[in-house]
């Protein structure tokens, strides 16, 4: 099994805003979206996109997963975010309001042309009707690394409330989720915008990681912590872990057919799933040493 990249916080930060970058660095997200799209204005656009840059090159990150949202390549200020985060020492590129293949086709053809690294991904942003229809081509698609759900701007092209517990949107969120599973490739849940409500926050997130989701992008640094806690396992899953490992393995070398611990049944999909948590502890422990 691939050692499992932590991305349990993807957090944005505006570009433009030097102050935010100097204390992005001090923030222990797993990752940050250097934005130069919603949270820029547009006559900050250029500078943005020079700052986003020097940031990603600096160093000054440490190991934390580095991204650039640029603008829609059909923006006055697309072609030249491409371009320029193709020189950045970042992992991928966050395309918003992806279409379908042919727009990713087009984003992967520019960084291309730009001399981006040919491991340098898209992170694809599901943020419409047509991107939820098209998720399962919108994953096959060998650039995108990660898919990154957009709940706001979803939620607006399908004139859906946002509502505690989101009910309207959870059958679309499902059906990314879906889409990104039998793809292979994490997907990231929305962001929470009522930031100074830290309750509802770790609910939504729970909610999250119940259904699958590998992590959660967030609009603030106070909300890094519960994300980040929520998508952890604890010390007692990952203690349990081990105890399925072994229970199942000792059963093996005594030639049983049959596996319990604590009067549970344990199969192989319950040892895969043990590893994979222990993974994502070692993961976590390694970004955070």
């Amino acid at each position: 099994m691939p050692a499992p990249r932590p991305r349990r916080s993807a957090l944005y930060m505006p570009a433009a805003n030097e102050r935010a970058l100097e204390k992005a660095k001090g923030i222990p997200s797993d990752a940050i979206i250097f934005d130069l799209e919603d949270a820029v204005s547009p006559d900050a656009k250029d500078v943005a996109r020079g700052q986003a840059v020097a940031a990603a090159n600096s160093g000054e990150y440490g190991r934390r997963e580095l991204t650039i949202r640029c603008n829609a390549l059909d923006t006055p200020w697309g072609r030249d975010d491409v371009a320029a985060a193709a020189k950045a020492a970042i992992s991928a590129v966050v395309i918003p309001k992806v279409s379908g293949t042919a727009e990713l086709d087009a984003v992967s053809n520019a960084l291309d042309a730009a001399g981006a690294p040919k491991d340098m991904m898209i992170w694809a942003m599901i943020e419409t009707p047509t991107a939820i229809l098209d998720a399962r081509a919108i994953c096959s698609h060998p650039r995108v690394a990660v898919l990154v759900m957009g709940t706001n701007d979803l939620a607006k092209e399908l004139r859906a409330a946002q509502v505690p517990g989101r009910a309207p949107l959870v059958p679309h969120l499902a059906a990314a989720l879906l889409a990104a599973r039998e793809a292979g490739k994490p997907v990231l849940d929305g962001v929470y915008n009522d930031i100074k409500n830290a309750e509802g926050f770790r609910v939504e997130c729970e909610q999250g990681m119940q259904m699958g989701f590998d992590g959660k992008t967030l609009i603030h640094p106070d909300q890094v912590a519960v994300a980040n806690d929520v998508w952890a396992p604890s010390e007692a899953e990952v203690e349990h872990a081990h105890r399925v490992i072994a229970a199942f393995d000792e059963a093996l070398a005594a030639g049983k057919g049959v596996v319990q611990l604590d009067g549970r049944m344990i199969e192989n999909l319950h040892v895969d799933n043990a590893r994979r948590a222990i993974a994502i502890a070692e993961a976590i422990a390694a970004l955070n040493s």
